[in-house]
């Protein structure tokens, strides 16, 4: 397994793998939350966990946005 540029943190998501990642339910874009470790799909008022640098792309583990 590689290690992160020096430039990203660990806990960084790799920006090439944003860019083709989508929402699973309504394939638009989501955005990076660094602070919280998750991809938000704003069309489907989901928020995506990131654990251990690997994004969960399953709605059943997606936290509900107000």
């Amino acid at each position: 397994m590689s290690t992160p540029p020096a430039d990203l943190p660990s806990e960084s998501i790799d920006p090439k793998l944003l860019e083709i990642l989508v929402c699973p339910l309504t394939k638009g874009p989501l955005e990076y939350d660094a602070e919280r470790q998750e991809l938000i799909s704003r069309a489907a008022k989901l928020a995506y966990p990131i654990r251990d640098g690997i994004p969960i792309m399953l709605p059943e583990e997606a936290r509900r946005l107000d």
